[in-house]
C-alpha cells in the first residue's frame, strides 16, 4: 500500500458499470471483480489495473475521483476547510472499516481522503 498522503485508490461512478467495465478493459486491459474485502456492496466492484486498485461504483451521475490514504479523516477534514476546501460528504465508515470522507478543493474538483480498517 502507498504511503500516508499518497495517491491510492480511484474510483469511477458510472450508471452503466458494464459499459465502463468493457472501455476500460479494451483501453488499458483492467480488470473488473466483486472483492468483499474492499465492499460488502454488490454495487461496487474493484477495479484491478495490474498496478493498482479502484472501485466501480453503480451511481445515478457519472464521476471519476482519486483517493489519498491518510492517518486521520477528521483531522484532513478540517484542514481542507481551514485552506479554503469543502466537505463534500462528510467522514463515513463503510461495511468494512474503511473511514472516508469526499472532498472539494478550492476550485472545486471533487477528491476523497479514506484510512484503512484498523
Amino acid at each position: 500500500m502507498p504511503g500516508f498522503n499518497d495517491v491510492a485508490w480511484f474510483e469511477i461512478g458510472t450508471p452503466d458499470p458494464a459499459a465502463a467495465e468493457r472501455f476500460y478493459g479494451e483501453v488499458f486491459g483492467w480488470t473488473v471483480a466483486q472483492d468483499e474485502t474492499a465492499s460488502t456492496d454488490s454495487a461496487y466492484r474493484v477495479i484491478n489495473t495490474g498496478g493498482s486498485r479502484g472501485g466501480l461504483a453503480t451511481v445515478a451521475e457519472d464521476y471519476a475521483v482519486f483517493t489519498v490514504l491518510v492517518e486521520d479523516v477528521d483531522a484532513t477534514c478540517r484542514r481542507v476547510e481551514e485552506a479554503g476546501g469543502q466537505v463534500q460528504r462528510p467522514p463515513t465508515v463503510n461495511p468494512v472499516g474503511v473511514k472516508f470522507a469526499h472532498l472539494l478543493d478550492p476550485a472545486g474538483n471533487h477528491f476523497s481522503v479514506f484510512t484503512p480498517p484498523r
